[in-house]
């Protein structure tokens, strides 16, 4: 099984369900173990013209299977919340679920890049990345993960959320580890 990073995103509707329910959804997909999730954070939406703050996460997972069979099932829990991806333009997301790093693998793929092409400018992926694993480094540049949130242009509009959202924890900790 391979060691995989799954972000989550929602910036429309009822943001905390749509996380709860995305996570409940990966962690009964065929083939997935869930090992752990981050805390959730706020953060202002990046290159997005509608809709209000996202919620923010992150999922450790492990894998039996290809980058791609993974993609395409996060597509499926995404459908199924109601997310109509056009064509790759930022808009509204009631749902948004990203492959950030599979292994330490570079995927390279029609509709697939991993690691997810723009995380390391992305304060709201990295964070909860770091919260589940601190040691990471970025498998492309060959730099560490906390490196790169200090760079990230957006880091000051990440805000811990205040609220308990099922299945992520209600505080940041240094390595959250849930075994389910």
């Amino acid at each position: 099984m391979e060691r995989a990073f799954v972000g989550f995103g929602s910036n429309v509707g009822p943001r905390e369900v749509a996380l709860a329910g995305a996570l409940a959804a990966l962690a009964r997909l065929p083939g997935v173990r869930l090992v752990g999730t981050s805390r959730v954070y706020e953060t202002q939406p990046v290159g997005v013209g509608v809709g209000g703050p996202f919620l923010n996460a992150a999922a450790e997972i492990l894998f039996r299977g290809e980058p791609e069979d993974l993609l395409g099932r996060l597509l499926g829990i995404e459908r199924e919340a109601g997310r109509v991806r056009r064509g790759g333009r930022p808009g509204p997301r009631p749902l948004d679920l990203d492959l950030l790093l599979f292994g330490n693998r570079c995927v390279e793929a029609p509709g697939l890049r991993v690691p997810h092409p723009r995380l390391h400018e992305r304060a709201f992926a990295l964070r909860p990345l770091l919260d589940l694993a601190p040691e990471l480094g970025h498998p492309v540049l060959g730099v560490p993960l906390r490196d790169l949130l200090e760079r990230a242009r957006d880091r000051c509009g990440l805000r811990p959320w205040p609220r308990a959202v099922p299945g992520f924890p209600g505080r940041s900790p240094e390595r959250n580890k849930k075994h389910f």
